[in-house]
């Protein structure tokens, strides 16, 4: 199984409930290796750009209100990197099905997330579906040097910075 890196956010809904650290202790017993995080506030613009795959839907407003805050009072997220040997494939298992009401209960979406009377689904985390998908995740969450490990081809643009190529 080849290392692979995949890209986790901790989503405002978590963040209000207090399960951060709930959340955050199963994803540990995958034994990965976070190799990125860092705590930051998401703009209309990234919220969108992270999104763009859903632009067609008609949830989409939703989503952008949700990860940026707006619908649980949250102005911040946390946002990882983890990675190890199917760290996509394990991830996502562990997360389990997007709407809380189907995913297993094992799953942190299954034992964390709901649906509210109120119609929002609050489904904890995002985490990465697939290889392609990651990278553009994480390029978009994550400059180069805010990583231990590097994962993707870079150079260096004058003497102090470096972009992702």
């Amino acid at each position: 199984m080849n290392s692979e890196a995949s890209l986790v956010i901790i989503k405002p809904d978590a963040i209000q409930r207090g399960i951060v650290g709930l959340t955050l202790g199963r994803l540990e017993s995958l034994r990965l290796q976070m190799i990125g995080a860092k705590i930051t506030r998401v703009t209309r613009d990234l919220a969108v750009e992270h999104y763009k795959a859903l632009t067609h839907k008609p949830f989409f407003e939703d989503l952008i209100k949700h990860i940026s805050g707006e619908l649980h009072g949250v102005d911040h997220i946390l946002v990882f990197v983890y990675y190890g040997p199917g760290a996509i494939g394990k991830i996502r298992d562990l997360a389990g099905s997007t709407n809380p009401e189907k995913a297993e209960p094992t799953s942190i979406r299954g034992a964390y997330g709901r649906n509210t009377a109120a119609g929002i689904m609050e489904n904890v985390l995002h985490a990465s579906s697939d290889p392609a998908e990651s990278e553009r995740e994480i390029k978009l969450w994550f400059h180069p040097d805010e990583l231990l490990a590097p994962l993707y081809p870079t150079k260096s643009i004058k003497s102090q910075m470096v972009v992702w190529v």
